[in-house]
């Protein structure tokens, strides 16, 4: 049957029109991997008896063990609707938020998302992030309400008032599509049970159906009432009405084939000229144009070496071509080019524009690398992730030997996972794991296990940030030989401007006229808006506010190193700094050159900002996390016991049929036990999940201390320099 399915696939895939390329993306623990399995089955690649059950997808062992998805699977499927083939390229995306930045890769690749939905939970915060994720990259939704016999299991609803509470589901979802959608695409895209872009289901029973295959198998809501309060058969109504109809009739009938789809997204997520030959290629998704890819995410076989996934956006690509790797300015050749199928890989020699190729022999390639088989052309838009590495830990090799092997171990996981950050520190030699938060870092380690590497592992450290909370007059520093002095002031960065500099949106505007525009839009003084020297993609920047002076042009790159350090490692504990504004306001060189090079005027500028920070009241910043615990009705004061005994807050309570959903925040250091502590308080009766929800302001309460371990843990002294370490007087 797979077999059959691969040469079908083939077959097919030469009329652009019956391709559509999806995801499914989803709240964790809403049933996605559970319904893909369904997919799975219908089209022959898994055994139909297995599905629900096999989580086919989820082929690493952690994810199997664990019960959620980590990595995002790549499968083709063939399905036939009115008597038409269609090939059908399907990503199932992790749900859990530590992950969110492989998700956010996945859309780059797709044209559509099945958006899955628990009937009781409705919309959740991250089928919200997940959704706004969507519609950024201009990916069109259709919704899947999943877990309806919950509905009439738990909440013993009648048909009626089933239809009342999923019509509210639908509302709700909308209302997403309302906020987040761009004006053009807000009433298109809307959802309705009427036109067939709404599913309901089970996909752990297997049937699923929306108002196209109500008329067509005249099945109603009193059917699935029968099924499960009467002595009527699950089965037989899966049987009657599969689940795969339901989700693949949807995508076929609402998601764009890629050559209708690329005219609106490509716009939109790659920067070249559109009007160029090679623009109208990516947006025709013209086969015989030169090839465009983007690698939206590498794998590893232990055979074949690294494999490299991603979106075909013009052009062809077969076995043997050579292909320039944009962003490095590299080359690389393309050994074999493949299809997923389940989790397994066929070689199929060639494929054309908007396909998803696995193509092997390609080692120097990172996720987010624009390839193509032409030089010099436009990368694609960065992908922006929405969370930041929050929690870190050291790691050593048990024994020493391993070290090789660790290193190894490593590089490999980075490859798959670019949201894994290894930082090696020069002097001490300790190797930093930093993640998105303990999840992520657990399941990491627990891969390193895997690969035979015992390792030792120090508690998880919190991440902390720097920034100024009120400004300094213009402070002086002189440079080594005392020959030149630099001015320097800091004061707060207004929070818009700091956010459209980290989402690049300023920082990666090349032209200065469009910046200093955007900058006074956004209520900047015109002569100020038109002097910036550098955008730090932290969220910083330097301003240049000298008149008049000799040597400024020669000796920016000098001074902005000094920045640039001060950016990486503040003052008070050596963490990044965030949402400052650094105003260079006076400059007096030494007349020779020899005299001011960058060993002189790196470490004056260096100096200047350091004292500039320390005079304008600094503070240290610590990542909040939201929290949405889903627990019975009777828990609520032990999760909120939980919660406020941790420095947290409870922000809401909701009540969900037999569940209540209580959502909250919490400092990031504080949850590190929060497992057992919730086990025991609510004799594991709760689920809940954590997500990066803010940086704020550490109280004054815990602020010495965290200061002083941080800087014991980085071997320098406890307590932060005073200002007149940097500043010089005249």
């Amino acid at each position: 049957m797979k077999y059959k399915s691969t040469e079908q696939v083939l077959k097919t895939i030469s009329d652009k029109e019956r391709i559509r390329n999806f995801g499914v993306i989803a709240h964790v623990d809403h049933g996605k991997t559970t319904m893909s399995d369904s997919l799975l089955a219908h089209s022959g690649i898994i055994a139909p008896s297995a599905a629900g059950k096999a989580l086919a997808l989820d082929s690493m062992k952690q994810e199997q063990d664990r019960g959620i998805t980590i990595v995002q699977a790549n499968v083709t499927l063939s399905y036939a609707k009115a008597d038409k083939e269609y090939v059908i390229n399907m990503i199932d995306t992790p749900g859990h938020v530590d992950f969110s930045g492989r998700v956010i890769r996945s859309l780059r690749a797709i044209d559509g998302a099945v958006v899955v939905c628990d009937a009781v939970e409705g919309i959740m915060t991250q089928t919200e992030t997940v959704t706004r994720m969507a519609l950024e990259e201009r990916v069109r939704p259709v919704l899947y309400i999943n877990k309806i016999d919950r509905l009439i299991k738990e909440l013993r609803l009648t048909p009626e008032k089933m239809q009342e509470t999923l019509a509210s589901v639908v509302k709700n979802f909308n209302s997403l599509i309302d906020t987040y959608a761009e004006p053009e695409y807000r009433e298109k895209w809307k959802v309705s049970i009427q036109d067939g872009s709404v599913s309901f289901g089970s996909a752990k029973d297997r049937w699923g159906f929306n108002i196209d295959i109500m008329k067509e198998k005249g099945a109603s809501f009193k059917d699935i009432y029968a099924a499960y309060e009467k002595d009527g058969s699950v089965e037989a109504l899966a049987e009657r009405v599969p689940i795969a109809d339901a989700i693949l009739g949807m995508v076929v009938k609402h998601h764009p084939p890629p050559h209708v789809a690329q005219k609106y997204r490509v716009p939109k997520i790659w920067k070249g000229d559109l009007d160029s030959d090679i623009g109208k290629a990516i947006v025709n998704c013209d086969e015989s144009g030169p090839a465009v890819m983007m690698i939206v995410n590498m794998a590893l076989d232990p055979a074949a070496g690294p494999v490299a996934i991603g979106r075909l956006f013009s052009g062809t690509i077969s076995d043997g071509d050579t292909v320039n790797i944009i962003d490095s300015r590299r080359e690389g050749r393309v050994q074999s080019v493949n299809f997923f199928m389940g989790n397994q890989r066929e070689q199929v020699g060639k494929l054309g524009a908007g396909n998803i190729p696995a193509l092997l022999g390609l080692t120097e390639v990172r996720a987010g690398q624009t390839l193509s088989s032409i030089k010099g052309i436009n990368v694609f838009e960065g992908i922006k992730y929405v969370s930041e590495p929050v929690v870190q830990i050291a790691i050593e090799p048990k024994h020493p030997k391993d070290l090789p092997r660790l290193v190894d171990v490593l590089k490999r996981l980075t490859i798959e996972d670019p949201n894994l950050v290894v930082k090696i520190n020069e002097e001490s030699g300790e190797t930093i794991i930093a993640g998105m938060g303990v999840l992520h870092l657990d399941i990491a380690t627990t891969l390193i296990a895997e690969n035979k590497v015992e390792i030792v592992t120090s508690p998880p450290l919190i991440n902390y940030r720097e920034t100024v909370r009120g400004a300094c007059e213009a402070v002086m520093s002189k440079s080594p030989n005392r020959h030149n002095k630099i001015f320097m002031k800091v004061e707060p960065l207004e929070a818009e401007i700091a956010d459209r500099i980290r989402d690049g949106t300023l920082s990666e505007m090349k032209d200065k006229k469009e910046v200093a525009k955007m900058l006074r839009e956004l209520g900047w003084e015109p002569d100020t808006a038109k002097n910036v020297m550098r955008f730090d993609p932290r969220g910083n920047v330097m301003i240049n506010a000298t008149k008049g002076v000799q040597f400024i042009q020669e000796s920016t790159d000098s001074i902005l190193s000094g920045f640039d350090d001060v950016m990486k490692e503040g003052p008070l504990a050596r963490e990044q700094v965030r949402n400052c504004k650094f105003v260079f306001t006076h400059f007096v060189p030494h007349e020779d050159p020899a005299h001011r090079g960058l060993a002189q005027l790196g470490p004056a500028s260096r100096r200047a900002c350091m004292g500039a920070t320390l005079m304008a009241s600094p503070t240290l910043l610590e990542p909040v996390l939201a929290i949405e615990v889903r627990v019975p009705q009777d828990m609520i004061g032990n999760v909120a016991t939980v919660i406020s005994g941790r420095r947290g807050k409870v922000l809401d309570t909701q009540q969900r049929g037999v569940i209540s959903i209580v959502t909250g925040e919490l400092p990031a250091s504080e949850t590190f036990d929060l497992s057992e502590a919730m086990r025991g308080q609510t004799a594991g009766r709760a689920m809940w999940n954590t997500h990066f929800k803010a940086w704020a302001e550490a109280p004054k309460s815990v602020q010495a201390k965290v200061m002083s371990d941080i800087r014991k843990r980085k071997g320098l002294a406890p307590d932060p320099p005073k200002p007149g370490e940097f500043i010089d007087k005249e």
